[in-house]
């Protein structure tokens, strides 16, 4: 069996600025809890808050440049590269370069608001 996509649903950001979030596959757009697929468009200066999630995500950067923060330290992850934040242990996205970033992000299992566990502030 296949199951055809249309379109993405497009979902509100957190964070402190608006950020286009294009979810193709997973709670909202196709209720699949297993995963979810999205493509995020970021401004130049988002931030989002911090978060513990405890879901695996996978991070394709397709243009621009993606800062990642953890516990561990920060990397920049450029157009061609991907990184993969692993559940249960912090992170931060932001997009401090001019040009922001667009990527694909894949979350096992789906991204939800109930697992995310975000961060009160956004600094």
């Amino acid at each position: 069996m296949l199951t055809k996509i249309n379109g993405p649903s497009i979902i509100e950001a957190a964070g402190n600025k608006p950020k286009r979030i294009e979810e193709y596959i997973g709670r909202v757009n196709s209720g699949t809890k297993a995963i979810s697929v999205a493509r995020m468009v970021s401004p130049p200066g988002w931030q989002e808050p911090g978060q513990r999630p405890v879901f695996d995500e996978y991070t394709v950067v397709l243009n621009g440049r993606l800062r990642a923060e953890s516990e561990d330290g920060v990397l920049f992850i450029r157009a061609g590269e991907a990184v993969i934040a692993h559940a249960g242990h912090w992170v931060r996205y932001s997009t401090p370069e001019p040009e922001g970033a667009e990527y694909i992000a894949v979350c096992l299992p789906a991204f939800s608001t109930e697992t995310v566990h975000r961060d009160d502030d956004v600094a």
